[in-house]
């Protein structure tokens, strides 16, 4: 076991919420660092695996309600690690995967602050694993894009970079307006018999997958939170 370091911040990946999809690393810090600040949508599973002795706090941000912001986070990272106290800060996901990890990154490094990025599994892989269904394949799809379905302070849906027609698409944090989606991806090049699943609390006990065309999104309600969407030809093969 590699035990966390004293005054040295971890970024770290919780994966997409259940505790056997943790990385070795991921479980050896939660065990021996003295401060964990986590996301909102870690899960008590993963909390519990935390050394007994050491502070856990949720740094939990929600649209529209006041929480805690980017900079108090960042500051109690730095403010920990002064003290001499090894930081987990504890992501879902992955730590570099719209997940704030650049700014993160930056201020550790403007204030000198040792760290660590500890990568860990995305959604879109675990998705994938769910639904036994490749992201790339020859016969159907040589490209994988990663897109956030929510850009701070804009008001549209979905940034799409170009023509998407071709690629297999994974759309992080789509929000509830599967018709504004549906208009984006078909905007882009998208056709709408183009295959289509949504799957929310993916790996947890409560995961829902819905399977059906770009041109039905509109038609089905929204799945609950954390979900996330993915379209292309390889999806045919999705269980």
């Amino acid at each position: 076991m590699q035990t966390a370091e004293a005054g040295k911040v971890y970024l770290t990946g919780a994966g997409p919420g259940n505790p056997d999809l943790l990385t070795i690393r991921a479980r050896d810090l939660l065990a021996t660092t003295d401060v964990i600040l986590h996301d909102g949508l870690v899960g008590e599973e993963i909390l519990e695996l935390a050394s007994p002795t050491a502070r856990v706090e949720s740094v939990a941000k929600r649209a529209g309600v006041k929480s805690v912001t980017q900079q108090e986070i960042e500051a109690r990272m730095i403010e920990e690690a002064r003290a001499g106290n090894s930081v987990v800060r504890l992501k879902v996901g992955d730590p570099m995967l719209f997940g704030r990890g650049a700014e993160e990154v930056g201020a550790l490094a403007a204030a000198g602050i040792p760290f660590e990025v500890v990568p860990g599994v995305t959604a879109a892989l675990a998705a994938a694993a769910a639904l036994a269904c490749p992201l790339t394949a020859r016969e159907a799809s040589s490209a994988l894009i990663m897109l956030s379905g929510h850009r701070s302070g804009e008001g549209r849906i979905l940034s799409i970079p170009g023509k998407l027609a071709g690629a297999t698409l994974t759309i992080y944090m789509p929000g509830s307006d599967y018709a504004a989606l549906a208009h984006d991806l078909i905007e882009s090049g998208v056709t709408s018999e183009t295959p289509c699943a949504v799957i929310s609390q993916c790996s947890l006990p409560g995961e829902q997958r819905i399977h059906l065309t770009v041109g039905e999104l509109p038609t089905h309600p929204a799945l609950p939170a954390p979900a996330l969407v993915l379209v292309g030809k390889v999806l045919e093969s999705a269980r």
